[in-house]
């Protein structure tokens, strides 16, 4: 096909006596302020939407995701003041609201609705946070995808909003002091030309707001010198002492602060200061602080130390276990509640609080259950269960009778016009190429044996695991006769820090070498059909789909790579790349930039060789992995000769890196997504 004409300018940066040409850095511009961007944009978008939408599966694909998406999908209560506060989208709401039950069984309203506060859907409710009496809620509001935050606060029984208003907050959580006279958060400073989406994360800090007062005479509570760029997050303790202060450099873990609030000057106390290892605070009984540590033990333990003491001893109290990673953990009436992943599954055990084990929670069946949301001293608690085929489910928990009971549910799900209990999942397990054991879950119509198109997907990054997770996605795939596919490569937090540390860095390529042997393994084991491979990945996933097409174009059939990470030699320029050198390495240090030239998405494309058919995603206002890495990778593919199949570029307005999409926009998204994948694998 022919593509938008794309111009070409000469820059040329050298590194270490290489130099590498750039002729499409005119486009890493934004393209809501450069004109020239922006039509250019506007064609590439244009030239991607009709052939899509002229594929006779795309309504077929549109459909069945708005028929997967139609139902009630809740978080877990939290209970403050005697109420339950949790959120609801309720069918095809562009955005959940946020509602209070009064008690147990009492009348539900809604006190907050985004689908009001804008026409498109495209304002979203971001982190919240309820006070703890009840009464107030602080909230904060993400437009059009960013991750800049404003930050409001809601009087729960007029239903009034505050006129405290916080600007700027950025990768934030809110935790509100226990007698609400004001609330803690993350932010940075303002950033120039009024919040451009490329300004990059610096300054991070931790603030207290108190109700009534402008922003500009916030507390600073917490804002360390660094060398590298740190990110910040909040959280208090259930009694309201300690302000636990979380700090990242994006190494895998992050450090652990607390702030005693029972005193009024308010002094940050270093409780561990590695920023390579998990360390998460549970919570505490008095002074005594009970910490998941990956320190010391890299598939996580249990330590206690106690503040008052001169000086801080930590004391295991539930040593690392054999072959499980402990991922989550809670403190809720009188026990410890322990979630570990278990080859790519969660299992939930109980110890007393003297680290005495005390039997295991029955989950209703294989999948993920997310955090224990409960307080000490409480018997109740909640939680979320969810698998492949299963939506968000939330579960009471009984601590003393060790049993769960549905709570709530997706009410009159029906998956469409097949049910999920239609599908089936299995789990297997693959050799890798240096002869790891990687485990991939299969999904599948029930009882199909026959080679079908399958679409493989992976992360491999950050430490971030793959646990199974119901995708309307996923499932639109299969009821069309597809497979799906998840590998949990390494890369990922599957196994813990080693399994982390083996695909980070200058082990990235073993990241490569697990999601191609991935591919090769449903090929020769006669899942996927022939000519039937889609592949897909989204940020970090995103790259690694770029970067195994460079390496094997004739494995795959197509390629969905969304919002990645493209360009390896400029990640560190923009908005919160300088985080991800922890992770990737640092284009300015001569190893690293060999390293990262290697598999560097857009600076390894092969002319001269047949690529797969590829349609990138990206979105005009994601500010976390900016589109200039997925326009100038699409500019840099068109201009190159790689056969006959195409490769496109689809462009989202006022929308982001996910987070608060509304759902129409990720319904479309997909069903072109999907019937591209189709159309090229023959599953349509």
């Amino acid at each position: 096909m022919t593509y938008p004409e794309t111009k070409e300018v000469e820059v040329i940066d050298e590194y270490f006596g290489t130099a590498i040409a750039d002729p499409y850095r005119w486009l890493e511009n934004d393209i809501k302020e450069d004109r020239a961007v922006a039509q250019w944009v506007e064609a590439q978008n244009t030239a991607s939407s009709r052939p899509i939408a002229s594929l006779p599966g795309r309504d077929a694909f549109r459909d069945r995701l708005a028929a997967l998406f139609n139902h009630e999908q809740l978080t877990s209560p939290f209970k403050r003041g005697g109420d339950y506060f949790f959120t609801r989208r309720r069918g095809l709401d562009e955005q959940p609201v946020l509602v209070i039950r009064d008690g147990e069984n009492g009348a539900e309203r809604t006190i907050l609705d985004p689908n009001q506060w804008s026409e498109d859907g495209t304002k979203a409710l971001a982190v919240w946070a309820p006070s703890e009496d009840g009464k107030l809620v602080a909230y904060a509001i993400q437009e059009n995808g960013s991750d800049w935050r404003t930050i409001r606060v809601l009087d729960v029984q007029s239903g009034t909003v505050l006129a405290d208003e916080i600007a700027w907050a950025r990768f934030t959580l809110i935790a509100w002091a226990a007698d609400g006279s004001g609330f803690f958060y993350s932010g940075s400073p303002e950033p120039d030309d009024s919040g451009r989406s490329d300004a990059q994360v610096v300054n991070h800090a931790v603030y207290f707001h108190r109700l009534g007062t402008r922003q500009s005479d916030d507390r600073l509570v917490h804002s360390p010198a660094a060398e590298n760029p740190l990110l910040h997050a909040v959280d208090i303790t259930a009694d309201g002492r300690f302000l636990a202060i979380y700090s990242t450099a994006l190494m895998g873990g992050s450090a652990l602060s607390v702030v005693d609030l029972s005193v009024s000057e308010w002094q940050v106390r270093p409780v561990i200061e590695r920023f390579d290892h998990l360390s998460t605070l549970v919570g505490n009984v008095g002074t005594k602080l009970y910490i998941l540590t990956t320190d010391g033990a890299e598939r996580g333990k249990i330590v206690t130390v106690d503040l008052a003491a001169p000086k801080l001893v930590f004391t295991d109290l539930i040593e690392e276990k054999s072959g499980a990673y402990l991922r989550l953990a809670s403190l809720v009436g009188d026990k410890l509640l322990l979630s570990y992943m278990v080859d790519a599954r969660i299992e939930v055990e109980r110890y007393d609080l003297d680290g005495k084990a005390a039997g295991a929670v029955n989950l209703p069946e294989a999948g993920s259950a997310g955090t224990f949301s409960g307080r000490p001293g409480d018997n109740e608690a909640f939680f979320t269960f969810t698998n492949y085929v299963t939506p968000k489910t939330v579960y009471r928990y009984d601590v003393n009778a060790n049993e769960a009971t549905l709570w709530a549910g997706p009410d009159g799900f029906v998956g469409a016009d097949r049910s999920p209990g239609d599908i089936e999942v299995e789990q297997r397990f693959y050799t890798a190429k240096d002869g790891a054991l990687i485990p991939i879950s299969i999904i599948r119509r029930a009882g199909a044996e026959a080679a079908a198109p399958t679409m493989l997907t992976a992360y491999g990054g950050f430490g971030i695991p793959l646990l199974p997770a119901y995708s309307p996605q996923a499932v639109a795939w299969v009821q069309e006769g597809g497979v799906y596919a998840v590998a949990n490569i390494r890369g990922g937090g599957e196994y813990g820090k080693a399994w982390h540390e083996a695909g980070k860095g200058q082990s990235k390529t073993t990241v490569f070498d697990d999601f191609i042997a991935a591919a090769e393994f449903l090929k020769r084991e006669g899942i996927s059909s022939e000519g039937g491979l889609a592949i897909h990945g989204e940020s970090h996933g995103g790259m690694l789909v770029g970067a195994v097409v460079n390496q094997r174009p004739d494995l795959f059939d197509v390629a969905l790579p969304g919002v990645g990470v493209m360009d390896m030699l400029r990640f560190d320029r923009f908005t919160a790349g300088k985080l991800w050198v922890s992770e990737f390495g640092e284009p300015s240090m001569e190893d690293s930039f060999n390293y990262l030239r290697s598999y560097s998405p857009l600076h390894n494309i092969k002319t001269g060789d047949d690529y797969p058919a590829i349609l990138v995603t990206t979105a005009d206002t994601d500010d976390r992995v900016v589109p200039a890495h997925s326009l100038k990778y699409v500019a840099t593919l068109q201009a190159a000769e790689v056969g006959p199949r195409p490769q496109l570029l689809r462009v989202e307005r006022n929308a982001g890196h996910g987070d608060g999409t509304p759902t129409q926009k990720i319904i479309d998204e997909y069903a072109d997504r999907w019937s591209f994948a189709a159309h090229w694998t023959g599953l349509r």
